[in-house]
């Protein structure tokens, strides 16, 4: 069944077509909530939060914006929402699943393991200290990759707007992994 008809069903009283769309999406949800928080126990509150919230908020859902990129906008406003009220600090994101995907190849020997390893703590590291909306637009374009008109959606900026930012973002994380480069004694490693 296409998103579109489990959308309609979901939005009818269709539990089981909307526990379909449930499970493509609660992975990313989790992602998200868990690159904004970095507990698991707290991602995984937050995920149901936002999974039961976007259930009751679902016949506001128009179809002007891709599906995903609703939910993302839901998710995105209700974990910092809980974040303010907590008075918490974004975190680094979860580069443990993304740094598969930019870092990992198939079948490490355990000293390119251990190298793979040291370069993630150090990204993990220099993510950790950029500002939260360097943070989260890197989240999503370079982790997460949503197009530029998804992130314009979730984070109702201009698309210009999300691109100088991206390029910023990605300007400032380079300038961090270089400087720490330096200071750890060369460019080997990166």
């Amino acid at each position: 069944m296409d998103e579109k008809e489990l959308i309609r069903r979901s939005q009818a009283g269709d539990g089981e077509a909307f526990g379909v769309l449930v499970e493509r999406y609660k992975g990313k949800v989790f992602s998200l909530a868990y690159g904004f928080t970095r507990d698991r126990t707290i991602a995984d509150d937050l995920a149901q939060e936002v999974l039961i919230k976007a259930y009751f908020s679902l016949p506001k859902f128009k179809a002007k914006s891709e599906f995903g990129t609703w939910l993302y906008r839901v998710a995105a406003n209700h974990i910092k929402d809980y974040l303010r009220k907590n008075k918490q600090r974004l975190k680094e994101i979860p580069l443990q699943e993304a740094g598969d995907r930019v870092l990992a190849s198939a079948d490490l020997g355990p000293e390119e393991e251990r190298l793979r390893e040291g370069q993630r703590k150090v990204v993990q590291a220099a993510l950790a200290r950029l500002p939260e909306k360097y943070r989260v637009i890197l989240t999503l374009r370079d982790i997460d990759g949503l197009s530029y008109e998804d992130i314009s959606g979730i984070l109702k900026l201009s698309p210009g707007t999300v691109d100088s930012r991206l390029h910023r973002a990605r300007r400032k994380l380079r300038e961090k992994l270089t400087g720490r480069l330096i200071r750890q004694g060369g460019e080997h490693g990166l």
